[in-house]
């Protein structure tokens, strides 16, 4: 077993990274960079570090205990009390986090379309719907998946070639690493850790180094393909707040349609920059609308002990209730910025629940044995989802009393 999961190309922290890296992160990203300069990057380094720092835990539960974050959470609690409660909060999270996020990628991948034809967005939006629909049905998902992924990858060397070829100022990028809040920059700040810190991908990793990594001594494989591989989509996504600080703030341009967002690719892409950046984002937006009901579908099997697989009822029922709910909402003639925005917002405050839930796992000695958390893991998991928790309180906080 060992030495055929040596040879894999990518693992478990790959496809975290590929999950990350759509359209909402684009999106954010590139507002974040034209509305505000480098001054943002060093939320990026946050969410990037505090990803590794979850899903590392997530993958150390997986190897400890055999389970993945799901089951866990269904097995671990002995109160019967706090086992339902537990199961409402993770659910409702993870439901309305996908369903969110579903409504992101579907208006991004039909705004990606919008960018190469002059076909009405309602139109892709219900292909993007019908084929998410489709694949999920027939099961052939990964191949489709790898496909888009690969297109995306693609999209994400050319933002970090574009970064090489304009020579931003690297005095103003190491300036952007010390903290600051710009006039009005907060709902952006909640969104790059929401779209970067994605509470699914927790259930979605700890599942995938069940079935890859499932000894305790592949510890040290699992932490470095999540540094190499989250560290590589923090760079991409550094790289298009970088890019477009340069397209837009630095030359005093506003971001104020989609469509724009591809001029900051015109140093590398010239005259087929709108055909290649819609290309790209219509890729990243149906490959996530693809996982997010997938990645539900297994979390809410997981918790409830769903015994029937991805063939049963119940599993096609949870991810059918989140591209029709992802679809409703893309029908509105909502902006599609506002949509993926909200999506990242949304999710900035869902996080906590999962994490939380997640470092009161790895302080049960009797299940984690000797991978329970140190108490330096303790103090870095608790720092990040402190401040996780603030960012979601103060957003909804906002909401409910501004």
């Amino acid at each position: 077993m060992a030495p055929r999961n040596k040879k894999s190309s990518f693992g478990p922290g790959f496809l975290v990274t590929a999950a990350f890296i759509g359209p909402g992160t684009v999106t954010t990203c590139s507002l974040a960079g034209a509305k505000f300069g480098y001054s943002l990057i060093y939320v990026l380094l946050f969410a990037t570090l505090t990803t590794i720092i979850l899903q590392e835990m997530a993958g150390r539960l997986s190897l400890s205990t055999g389970l993945d974050f799901a089951e866990a959470l269904r097995t671990y609690p002995q109160n019967q009390l706090i086992k339902l409660i537990f199961i409402i909060l993770i659910l409702s999270s993870i439901t309305f986090g996908c369903a969110a996020y579903e409504a992101g990628n579907i208006v991004g991948g039909a705004l990606g379309m919008e960018m190469v034809s002059s076909i009405p967005r309602k139109f892709w939006v219900l292909l993007i719907s019908c084929s998410a629909i489709l694949v999920l049905s027939k099961r052939q998902y990964k191949l489709v998946e790898k496909i888009l992924i690969s297109l995306v990858f693609l999209m994400s060397i050319s933002f970090l070639a574009t970064l090489i070829l304009i020579k931003p100022d690297i005095s103003h990028i190491f300036k952007g690493l010390l903290p600051s809040l710009p006039k009005n920059s907060f709902s952006i700040i909640l969104a790059l850790v929401g779209t970067t810190v994605v509470p699914y991908n927790l259930f979605l990793h700890s599942a995938a180094v069940k079935e890859k990594w499932h000894k305790k001594r592949y510890l040290k494989d699992v932490r470095k393909d999540l540094f190499i591989s989250i560290g590589i989509g923090g760079l991409i996504s550094a790289s298009i707040i970088v890019t477009s600080a340069v397209a837009f703030y630095e030359k005093g341009i506003l971001l104020e349609k989609g469509a724009q967002m591809a001029f900051q690719m015109k140093p590398l892409l010239g005259s087929f920059t709108n055909f290649l950046f819609g290309l790209g984002f219509f890729a990243a937006g149906m490959s996530s609308a693809i996982t997010a009901p997938y990645a539900a579908a297994f979390a809410s099997s997981g918790i409830l002990g769903w015994k029937g697989g991805q063939g049963g009822k119940e599993f096609r029922a949870v991810w059918l209730c989140v591209i029709f709910t992802g679809l409703i909402v893309s029908l509105f003639d909502l902006s599609p910025i506002a949509v993926i925005i909200f999506a990242q917002m949304a999710n900035g405050f869902i996080l906590p629940i999962a994490s939380i839930s997640l470092l009161w796992m790895l302080n049960n000695h009797q299940k984690m044995g000797n991978m329970t958390n140190s108490l330096k893991q303790n103090i870095l998991g608790g720092i990040v989802i402190l401040i996780v928790t603030l960012l979601g309180g103060w957003n909804v906080a906002k909401f409910f009393f501004q």
